[in-house]
């Protein structure tokens, strides 16, 4: 158990009276965080102007396509740092992001910028969240490329309604990049090409666009698809199961031609990615069913990681999750919703409560786990639970696994800690999954 950092114990302290103090003092915060954000872009000496920055926006898949791009870059011999919800990146030493914050505070990321810089890295790809351009966290940054996987439902409880959350990540593609990719599959994709840009490229699964998927071969593994650009095509195996990965690997492709890329090395790096950390992750211990953690914290992926699974279970698909506190609560009976549509079992435990009361998080997701399950009647004891501690959730939804069932268990992803009042519990996913597959005796690797 750790305390928080400052600027942690900061932002909790600030999300609490932020609208008392607004009331009083209009425009006050806000300054402040642009002072910060300024401070931050000067004191380590503007880096950004020697990278070639990439940000990624959107509601979901902002982590995996990041990791896409720079693996193409990569593999066409670039130098690349990075900086995501669970990874930092210079060069090849990579480790993961601890700090519970996707964009990290100014500070840090100038820092990390810098340390770039002096690496020699050419490129730098930051994954880019609504909080960090509504609070200046990337003040000062000219961005060289810029693009958008999806804006649908999340972080309501700080922008208060879409239209502003929306607004918000409009913001990046008013920077002048050199490229602007944007995902023409979502509905509001004609707004981010209203701002200029070098050059603005669209991809799609279904629309025409300028890069876009054809013939697409799912698996429960991957997808094969046929990737054509502007001016050639070429045959992709993507080792990243569901159509949302084909967006996230169409949206990176598209920023690697922007840039010039030669198709080849798109190809490599693109099939190159095994994996993503905690990103439908599976943990294997032996045992003869399906273990798999993801991160899936919205309704809109919950539902895409639900549908992508459903049809490769043979048994019964069991569904572990919860909530984070201090966060939109209006999301939560939907998650709950499209659970119990999905799963034949569910159970809602704790994830990180932050200053809320647990029990209250739980409550509230359950409450839509019934108006979900029409086809099917969830009784609680059953095939529904509500369990208050993560772990006894976790070691529940593992007991009732038999052969050829699916245990799928969200929220926390490759995140190392729980946020608990205002103190981190160490937390780790997998390992916490491996020691209770042991407990039911399967300890070993297949």
């Amino acid at each position: 158990m750790t305390k928080l950092q400052n600027w942690e114990l900061e932002i909790l302290g600030i999300m609490k009276i932020k609208e008392k103090i607004k009331m009083r003092f209009p425009g006050l915060v806000s300054f402040s965080h642009k002072l910060r954000g300024i401070l931050a872009y000067y004191l380590y000496g503007r880096p950004s102007k020697r990278l070639r920055v990439i940000g990624v926006t959107g509601t979901n898949g902002k982590t995996t396509t990041c990791h896409l791009i720079a693996k193409i870059l990569e593999e066409a011999g670039e130098r690349v740092g990075m900086a995501t919800t669970t990874t930092f990146k210079i060069g090849a030493k990579e480790w993961t992001n601890r700090t519970n914050m996707t964009t990290i505070s100014p500070f840090a990321l100038q820092k990390l910028l810098r340390e770039m810089v002096q690496a020699g890295c050419s490129y730098a790809i930051v994954e880019t969240t609504s909080h960090a351009i509504s609070q200046y966290r990337n003040w000062g940054i000219r961005y060289y490329a810029v693009a958008i996987t999806n804006v649908t439902h999340e972080h309501l409880d700080y922008h208060k309604n879409f239209k502003d959350y929306l607004e918000t990540k409009l913001k990046l593609f008013q920077s002048f990049p050199r490229v602007a990719v944007v995902n023409a599959d979502d509905p509001n994709y004609e707004l981010f090409l209203q701002f200029s840009a070098g050059r603005h490229l669209t991809y799609s699964q279904t629309k025409r666009a300028d890069v876009v998927a054809r013939k697409i071969l799912p698996s429960s593994d991957g997808t094969v698809f046929t990737l054509v650009t502007p001016t050639v095509q070429t045959t992709i195996d993507l080792h990243l199961a569901g159509l949302f990965n084909v967006s996230n690997a169409l949206c990176a492709a598209a920023v690697a031609y922007g840039l010039g890329i030669d198709i080849a090395d798109i190809k490599r790096g693109l099939e190159e990615v095994k994996s993503i950390p905690g990103r439908m992750e599976r943990v294997d211990c032996g045992q003869d069913f399906i273990v798999l953690i993801d991160y899936a914290v919205t309704p809109d992926s919950l539902e895409k990681l639900y549908s992508t699974l459903r049809p490769g279970v043979r048994g019964k698909m069991i569904a572990v999750l919860g909530a984070c506190g201090d966060r939109d609560k209006t999301k939560r009976p939907i998650m709950g919703s499209i659970a119990g549509r999905f799963a034949d079992i569910v159970v809602v435990t704790d994830e990180e409560p932050y200053t809320e009361d647990p029990k209250d998080i739980i409550e509230q997701v359950a409450k839509g786990v019934p108006r979900g399950s029409k086809s099917k009647k969830m009784k609680l004891g059953e095939n529904f639970f509500k369990i208050l501690d993560r772990r006894e959730g976790i070691a529940k939804a593992l007991s009732l696994a038999k052969r050829g069932d699916l245990v799928v268990i969200t929220g926390m992803g490759a995140q190392e800690f729980r946020v608990v009042g205002n103190k981190k519990f160490p937390w780790i996913e997998r390992e916490v999954i491996k020691e209770e597959l042991k407990k039911l005796g399967y300890n070993k690797r297949k």
